[in-house]
């Protein structure tokens, strides 16, 4: 047997239905071979019992505190909970095998916090569009995927705010504000399985609000509707076929930065148009939204993406 990792793997949970029970069930029984695990779940009461019979070997615990981002409560729940200074949060989705596990934590003798790098497996068609996305952010810096893995230390005994949309990013910008240094892995893959067509949809506005944290992605994504309009009125279809092909262009430097061409398939960078394409929209749905008090979550509203790096350096002086 394996020895043990010293490791706390914290799963922030909310589901309305146990569609996926069964998988989890047995991805959190090999888990729990390796490290412990904490699963902080929201679910309803009734749910939440049906858990707490189907995972005896992890701590299996509600979340606490105030926060209208729940992934975000139950992350902070964690952290506080956590048994031990090495700590990987991960989404429901994500998929750890051991080396990759083992490797990721193995970053933190240097890192206070780490951002892998996630692959969808399988791959159906909106995991492929999606992954478009992946591509041009690895070839303009980085990623954000469904898990980091942190010091516990580096958040100095306190949370973040949970009452922003884009919670990895604050969580990222938090540990930065304090001191921490932050390391972009994007040679550690991390498997995660894609969610269903109805979900990927309804995620459209709601990843675009995602760039009021970040303004000059913002600013970059507003101007890709009416650029490519002026392109088509002045230079037609050519036009933007040239604009595609520098966007295939970007997107094939992503993927073949830091070794990526091993776990991304050759036609990858082929889908990063349609992503654009659909990013130039749905910003501009995602301003509207903004207009109207913020984007929809859950049961309410979401009017702040993250919290800016100044006002998190002057609060955390």
């Amino acid at each position: 047997m394996s020895e043990r990792l010293p490791v706390e793997y914290v799963l922030p949970l909310r589901w309305s239905d146990d569609a996926g029970l069964e998988e989890l069930s047995r991805y959190l029984r090999t888990l729990a071979a390796w490290v412990d695990v904490t699963v902080v779940d929201g679910s309803d009461s009734t749910r939440f019992d049906v858990h707490h019979r189907e995972w005896p070997f992890v701590r299996h615990i509600p979340p606490g505190g105030p926060g209208a981002n729940g992934k975000a409560r139950g992350a902070v729940t964690g952290i506080r909970e956590s048994r031990h200074e090495r700590m990987v949060i991960a989404d429901d989705d994500v998929r750890y095998d051991r080396p990759v596990l083992e490797r990721l934590t193995r970053l933190l003798d240097d890192a206070d916090f780490v951002r892998p790098q996630n692959i969808f497996r399988p791959a159906p068609w909106h995991a492929r569009w999606d992954t478009g996305r992946t591509l041009l952010n690895r070839a303009l810096g980085g990623d954000f995927s469904g898990t980091v893995a942190l010091r516990r230390s580096a958040m100095r005994g306190r949370g973040y705010d949970t009452d922003v949309l884009f919670e990895n990013l604050e969580l990222e910008r938090t540990v930065r504000a304090r001191g921490g240094r932050v390391l972009v892995a994007r040679d550690v893959y991390v498997t995660r399985r894609p969610p269903e067509v109805g979900k990927f949809l309804e995620q459209r506005v709601r990843q675009a609000y995602d760039d009021f944290a970040q303004p000059v992605r913002l600013v970059r994504e507003l101007l890709i509707l009416p650029v490519a309009v002026v392109a088509a009125r002045r230079g037609g279809l050519r036009a933007l076929l040239a604009g595609a092909a520098a966007v295939i262009a970007l997107a094939e430097a992503g993927r073949r930065r830091d070794g990526g061409s091993r776990v991304f398939p050759a036609t990858a960078a082929l889908w990063a148009p349609l992503w654009v394409a659909e990013r130039g929209v749905t910003v501009w749905m995602a301003l509207l939204q903004r207009a109207r008090g913020g984007v929809t979550y859950r049961d309410g509203r979401l009017r702040r993406a993250a919290t800016s790096m100044r006002r998190l350096r002057r609060e955390n002086r």
